[in-house]
């Protein structure tokens, strides 16, 4: 490695050609002047360019350490806001902020951990691959899914994979869509977790609409069409309906009059309510809101199946791509889109590649207590029973505990905590109480321990307190409901105003902050955009 990268420019141009060399070159380069600008500074790597990742990325004070950011997107989401750009209440790039931001002093490696020696303290990161189009017989493919696109018609091919020292790590990599392996949810759902699915989801409802306003569409499938199922009674999936339900009668009516009586906008869930982090009252408020609004509420509703293709036909092709929900309660029911947001999973890098620990860090790793020879016994992750994230104490330290056989009886497990190593945002559990997985705790983790970091006392006794600054979730036509600490309850027109401020001085940067405003007002006069592309 050294010899090629100490070549002269000539001997460089020689060999420009060779794509091993100049995959070597790039990586190597990258990672010597990462080194090279490092100085007397700490290095910290957070995987993730989430909430917690891309919060704790701004926090850290650049002139102590070296901020460097592993993640498969370059960017980070305003997720409270994706639902408004899934109807084109905002536009997609009003919820990005680039982890590159100029001025911010992060450095940046796109692709995903691959592995973590805590021992070495040294991290396996495969870089992405970049991915031609999609053709067939010199047509774009459109699949009804990624994962469809990707089982059918391209070659998976693991990306080249690079070492990366660090002095601390902080993981931050967030977690996937829950879908309890209910078959056909994967392949044919659309889910609300990035940028892209917001896409996915606006060109769809579009699509349902203009399929539906054709001559040639029968009345029986002009009602699937417009039938949209949302899985999932919580805020998500509440504000998603909710934005529904405004597009189709603030914009869409005035071009598909005809259609806005056979629209039908459901809500599933298998609790006995919705909204439940919400007090009885302003859930019954969300609720009687709703049915005025003609959203149906099917709470105690169990989802089996959602696959392409309408019931009981025969001729897929011609059902406008359309899909069959079947639950226990209703049979099998055709919806035109069926939008999932059932809670979280854990993500695969914490369930897989950290769950061998190589070799016990013995530098940096504080037992509780003593053990003899720990070098020699084999170690893992302490991690939560059921949900599988990973336990931290009250200063986001992982843990680590004897990955087989038992203590004798009357004394408890052994465990060691790594001092350099931390888990915040939905893959940490902390210990003394489990908070909720959303983007207010995750946010207020990431600003308590740049913070700590910063002034460097890790050390002391009093460990992360949340704050709970209330609930809010809107709920259509300008009206909203929110939950504060200590009992207040806000609804109607009040708590939209609140909603829209709050989310407003909580958007990360200026330029946000300026266009978020600008499009509501846009929206507000001119109406939304529905082109399709």
């Amino acid at each position: 490695m050294n010899s090629i990268l100490n070549t002269s420019a000539r001997n460089t141009r020689i060999f420009r050609g060779s794509p091993v060399v100049k995959g070597l070159l790039r990586r190597g380069v990258s990672t010597q002047e990462l080194d090279a600008s490092k100085g007397d500074r700490e290095r910290v790597v957070i995987l993730g360019s989430g909430w917690s990742g891309f919060v704790l990325s701004r926090e850290l004070d650049k002139k102590k350490f070296q901020t460097v950011v592993v993640s498969p997107r370059s960017y980070f989401v305003f997720t409270p806001l994706l639902a408004s750009t899934a109807v084109g209440t905002l536009e997609f790039r009003n919820t990005l902020e680039s982890v590159r931001a100029r001025g911010k002093g992060v450095e940046f490696f796109q692709g995903w951990a691959d592995d973590v020696n805590f021992n070495q303290k040294k991290i396996q990161v495969e870089e992405i691959t970049a991915r031609r189009p999609l053709h067939v017989s010199g047509k774009a493919y459109e699949a009804s899914s990624i994962t469809e696109a990707d089982q059918s018609f391209r070659v998976k091919k693991k990306g080249k994979v690079f070492e990366l020292n660090y002095d601390k790590l902080v993981i931050a990599v967030g977690c996937y869509s829950q879908t309890f392996k209910t078959p056909g949810v994967r392949e044919n759902a659309f889910f609300l977790k990035d940028v892209g699915d917001a896409r996915k989801i606006r060109k769809r409802i579009l699509e349902c609409f203009e399929t539906a306003s054709c001559p040639t569409t029968s009345e029986k499938l002009r009602d699937q069409l417009l039938n949209f199922a949302v899985v999932g009674g919580g805020p998500t999936g509440v504000e998603f309906a909710a934005e529904l339900f405004d597009l189709c009668h603030e914009d869409l009516k005035k071009l598909y009059p005809n259609l806005i009586p056979h629209i039908k906008i459901s809500i599933y869930d298998v609790a006995t309510k919705i909204l439940p982090m919400f007090d009885a009252s302003l859930a019954n408020y969300a609720i009687n809101l709703f049915k005025r609004d003609g959203i149906q509420i099917k709470t105690e509703h169990h989802i089996q199946s959602l696959q392409p293709g309408l019931p009981g036909s025969t001729d897929p092709d011609n059902d406008g791509g359309c899909f069959t929900l079947k639950t226990k309660e209703d049979g099998e029911v055709g919806v035109g889109m069926c939008v999932w947001s059932t809670g979280l999973m854990m993500n695969p890098f914490v369930q897989s590649a950290l769950d061998d620990v190589h070799t016990y860090p013995a530098t940096s790793a504080t037992l509780s207590t003593e053990v003899a020879s720990p070098s020699s016994k084999q170690w893992s992750l302490k991690r939560h029973p059921r949900s599988g994230g990973l336990l931290v104490d009250d200063h986001f330290r992982v843990k680590l505990i004897p990955r087989s056989g038992s203590p004798p009886e009357g004394s408890s497990v052994p465990e060691a905590t790594m001092q350099d190593v931390f888990a915040i945002g939905d893959v940490s559990v902390m210990e003394k109480a489990q908070l909720p997985a959303t983007a207010q705790v995750a946010n207020q983790e990431a600003k308590w321990l740049g913070k700590t970091l910063n002034k460097g006392n890790l050390s002391e006794k009093d460990g992360f307190n949340f704050k709970n600054l209330g609930v809010m979730t809107y709920l259509g036509n300008m009206k909203a409901i929110m939950q504060a600490e200590g009992g207040t309850e806000v609804k109607g027109r009040m708590a939209w105003l609140i909603w829209r401020g709050a989310y407003l001085t909580q958007t990360v940067s200026w330029r946000n902050k300026l266009l978020i405003p600008i499009y509501w007002s846009i929206n507000w006069i001119f109406g939304r955009d529905i082109s399709r592309f």
